[in-house]
């Protein structure tokens, strides 16, 4: 049993069933279609019957009103709402059934000095240190020059998402950017609400402030895990790269190490192109 979360964690729990509820149709769920609806996907009290609770409680649960949830009629909930295994554990972390991990601390310059030259022997494959809500705190020289001269952009906006978001020359390099923009905003909020360094609160804040294509499909509340991805990027220097997104956590301090290998022989000669290229530049720092 949990205690009540804090009103904005309830908040987002229950905008994240009401939309879950809202892409259900009862003869997906099994249930005969009765009259006419005034919302799109299933009613309430329907959830409530698949789940085996209360249509009150649930109805307050959806509220955010402050009340304890249990494991077990969680699991009632996820399952009447044909969750996926990425949306369970969404619904657990919001709900608090899980223990959040500590927040993970910012790299010192000890970690950087370990982990830079790990990043500088991954050349020519792009490479960098992230943090779960992609703030890029270290990387290799293929990666620097990936998408712009990123020694150009200031610390504290080497953010992918918010480059990706605002920022029309990056957001070019990607290929099929509306499928990239779309996983994106679901890996963020599969995260939202862990601290690291930059919060995502913040984070997500200054993005909606700044996008209302970002505004639109954060409110869709679809949710994501990191996994491997193949993406297209046109490169300024050297054109088309198919490139594997693999992304490695880093235990000791909850950053991920994202490295970028070709998906083809072109994409493979044309990654040493972009190293040789940059053979000379000037560290980073």
């Amino acid at each position: 049993m949990t205690s009540p979360r804090p009103p904005a964690i309830r908040r987002e729990l229950g905008a994240f069933l009401r939309t879950r509820r809202e892409r259900l149709t009862p003869d997906r769920v099994g249930l005969p279609a009765t009259g006419r609806r005034r919302t799109p996907g299933l009613r309430r009290e329907e959830v409530a019957v698949l789940a085996g609770v209360g249509v009150t409680w649930y109805t307050w649960l959806e509220q955010g009103r402050p009340i304890n949830v249990s494991t077990q009629v969680l699991t009632a909930v996820g399952r009447a709402l044909h969750l996926d295994a990425t949306e369970k554990r969404h619904l657990e972390r919001l709900a608090g059934v899980h223990t959040r991990s500590a927040a993970p601390s910012a790299l010192d310059a000890s970690l950087l000095a370990a982990y830079q030259p790990v990043l500088d022997k991954l050349d020519p494959f792009p490479a960098c240190l992230q943090t779960s809500v992609f703030d890029v705190v270290a990387y290799n020289l293929s990666y620097r020059f990936l998408f712009t001269d990123m020694d150009r952009i200031p610390p504290a906006e080497r953010n992918c998402a918010l480059q990706f978001f605002t920022n029309a020359d990056w957001r070019s390099r990607y290929v099929d950017d509306d499928i990239v923009a779309a996983r994106m905003v679901a890996q963020l909020r599969a995260v939202a609400g862990t601290d690291t360094g930059r919060t995502a609160s913040t984070t997500v804040e200054e993005l909606r402030q700044r996008s209302e294509e970002f505004s639109q499909l954060w409110d869709r509340h679809d949710v994501m895990l990191q996994h491997l991805e193949t993406k297209r990027l046109n490169s300024p220097l050297v054109g088309l790269l198919q490139l594997n997104f693999v992304s490695t956590n880093v235990a000791e301090t909850g950053h991920r190490l994202t490295v970028m290998t070709p998906a083809d022989e072109t994409t493979s000669q044309r990654l040493l192109q972009l190293s040789e290229v940059n053979i000379d530049a000037p560290a980073h720092g």
